[in-house]
């Protein structure tokens, strides 16, 4: 990790003077909001926003982490699931969440006193879809990780010579996105989602993504779970795949397979012609 980069982010940091990072528990705002709070202490507040697509465990993990650092760490309620074009999920549903977060957190910028908004985004998320990127830009968020030059690799090296418990964290997202584009996002999909994963993680898998999938033409014909893990684990996995089944018949899915593929990042992007991610 280079000196001259880290020492570059704590001097973009240091001269704002004071910041609300929008912090998700995850790697890079975990990252930002430890480098903030050493160099401006207590004028450095991390502001998670709560709501049915942050996983339950992910909101533990991040007032534990927040707690480490020894950050200033605020809990909001977001709202982006009362969007129509939130629910209908399509290709921008993104855009709608960080929009609603961002408002929120211009208002609580407000309150608090915070002369600036930034996020965890790196130079690796500039290029893959996300058009949760557009709404940052429109709400004026700055990404002290992109000015400083940080690849996600570079967040992790740095994470770890902090100290960061969190810096080998597997990467994580909401739940919404483990719904296919077109297929509504609901409270109870979500929860049913949260309700899987949290069971599997409980038997050991550590990169672990349930994609849910409708059965039918009707809402309640049922849903089948496509488990994504990491590849080193796919085996694992599958010579535990009746635990797994198990495991999704309790959270009230039909039908229950294993991804051959493994994890990748964004894997209902690939739908996009033109859009997906990068598959790595």
């Amino acid at each position: 990790m280079s000196s001259e980069r880290l020492a570059s982010l704590e001097r973009i940091v240091r001269e704002m003077g004071s910041v609300l990072v929008c912090y998700s528990g995850g790697v890079d705002s975990a990252f930002v909001l430890a480098v903030a709070h050493r160099v401006l202490g207590p004028q450095a507040i991390g502001m998670t926003a709560v709501s049915p697509s942050l996983a339950p465990f992910e909101k533990v993990a991040a007032i534990e982490i927040a707690k480490q650092i020894g950050a200033r760490h605020e809990l909001v309620d977001s709202n982006e699931i009362d969007n129509p074009a939130y629910q209908a999920n399509g290709p921008d549903r993104c855009f709608h969440c960080k929009s609603e977060l961002y408002s929120i957190s211009s208002k609580m910028k407000a309150v608090w006193g915070s002369a600036h908004v930034v996020n965890g985004t790196n130079l690796d998320d500039l290029g893959d879809y996300r058009p949760g990127l557009e709404a940052a830009k429109n709400a004026g968020v700055r990404s002290p990780l992109i000015e400083a030059g940080f690849t996600k690799q570079d967040v992790r090296a740095a994470s770890a010579e902090l100290g960061l418990a969190v810096w080998d964290k597997p990467a994580s997202a909401c739940l919404s996105s483990r719904i296919p584009f077109g297929t509504q996002v609901t409270r109870e999909r979500l929860a049913q989602i949260a309700a899987l994963e949290a069971r599997l993680k409980g038997l050991g898998l550590r990169q672990v993504r349930v994609r849910w999938h409708q059965v039918g033409a009707s809402e309640n014909s049922g849903a089948l779970a496509r488990i994504e893990v990491d590849r080193a684990e796919l085996v694992s996995a599958f010579e535990r795949s009746s635990e797994l089944v198990a495991a999704g018949k309790d959270a009230g899915f039909a039908y229950v397979t294993l991804d051959l593929q493994g994890y990748r990042q964004g894997s209902h992007n690939e739908v996009l012609v033109g859009r997906n991610l990068r598959v790595v």
